[in-house]
């Protein structure tokens, strides 16, 4: 819902009237890592001039959600990632990093484990229970062929030696 809306706004005939939104818009909307020190520095006087408005200050805020958003952005890119060159890529300190992945992964805003003795996170697609459970079920029929197949052997093997023991 939100890329849609995102994407239709950028679409706007009238968003050329605004360059400097529009610059904004499109470094959000395309799906790469966006340093929280560039753009800082270029929207900084449209972040200063929101603590006038009615709602406050969006600096904080809009720092927090592009972390979420940098982590989601690697996440899709990388499958495994030490949380040294995770931490290099969203511009924070490698506790910073990891205190933020591990609210996203309690949020359920995204899967991952992390080896903290290795320094490695594992990103992961979550998964629907009904595609738990048929996986469960492929693996339990598979297993279930291999002891048939394995009975079927046996059985094969003992009336071979009984057929081999009355010749004699």
């Amino acid at each position: 819902m939100q890329s849609s809306l995102l994407n239709s706004t950028l679409e706007d005939k009238n968003l050329s009237e605004i360059p400097h939104f529009r610059l904004l818009l499109k470094q959000l909307v395309t799906m790469e890592v966006v340093q929280w020190t560039a753009l800082w520095n270029t929207f900084n006087n449209e972040f200063e001039n929101e603590k006038n408005m009615l709602g406050g200050a969006l600096g904080d805020k809009a720092a927090e959600d592009l972390r979420q958003r940098n982590i989601l952005m690697v996440s899709k890119y990388y499958p495994r990632i030490t949380l040294k060159r995770l931490a290099e890529l969203i511009c924070l300190s490698v506790q910073e990093a990891e205190k933020h992945l591990s609210d996203m992964v309690v949020s359920k805003a995204l899967v991952a484990k992390i080896d903290r003795s290795m320094g490695i996170v594992c990103f992961q697609i979550a998964k629907d229970s009904n595609d738990i459970l048929n996986s469960w079920s492929m693996n339990l029929e598979k297993l279930l062929d291999l002891v048939e197949k394995s009975c079927h052997q046996i059985h094969k093997e003992t009336m071979v030696h009984k057929a081999a023991a009355l010749k004699v």
